[in-house]
């Protein structure tokens, strides 16, 4: 006698491998998937310091001993009511604090090789460096979180010197990755 349950079984297999290769990888290889990074969902800015910034304060570089991170930094103009990213160096949000004064300096990149990636193994009590024209500004990691692209109060202004790196993550880049670091 046949096993009439075998046919199903078999079809039923070959369904589930197709599907689960189609949702493991639909997400990169569709171009119609809406994918969120900062191409598609750059940092929105809200109500920041207005003040204009001598640009002797504002940040030229970060390094990241540890991580092998040594990074230029340039200075994200406003635009639409978006910072602006760079395709190849880190940026410095207009309007977010300065080393060495009180605010929450942002400086954020893209989550790929030579700019952000190696954020993704970051510890808290890590040391970082921030150099300006006016010098050499450290920092200790104190906290590491993801939260969701439209979760802005991780840019909003601080009472004490706050730096905080910003960069995808997540499935798809669906999350941001979020460090907070203290002036030491």
């Amino acid at each position: 006698m046949k096993n009439v349950t075998s046919v199903p079984k078999i079809t039923l297999g070959i369904s589930l491998l197709f599907l689960g290769m189609l949702l493991f990888l639909g997400g990169k290889v569709s171009p119609s998937s809406q994918s969120i990074s900062f191409e598609s969902e750059p940092v929105k800015v809200e109500k920041l310091s207005s003040d204009e910034v001598d640009d002797a304060k504002i940040p030229k570089r970060i390094i990241i001993p540890r991580l092998s991170l040594d990074l230029e930094v340039k200075k994200a103009d406003i635009v639409n009511g978006y910072w602006e990213v760079f395709p190849d160096t880190a940026a410095w949000g207009s309007g977010s604090g300065i080393p060495g004064e009180k605010g929450n300096q942002i400086i954020f990149a893209h989550a790929r090789e030579g700019l952000f990636l190696p954020l993704q193994s970051i510890k808290v009590g890590v040391k970082l460096y921030i150099l300006s024209d006016l010098g050499w500004f450290q920092y200790e990691v104190r906290e590491i979180k993801e939260v969701y692209p439209n979760q802005i109060e991780v840019i909003a202004p601080t009472e004490d010197e706050t730096l905080t790196l910003y960069t995808c993550s997540g499935f798809s880049d669906s999350k941001r990755l979020i460090v907070i670091a203290k002036r030491v």
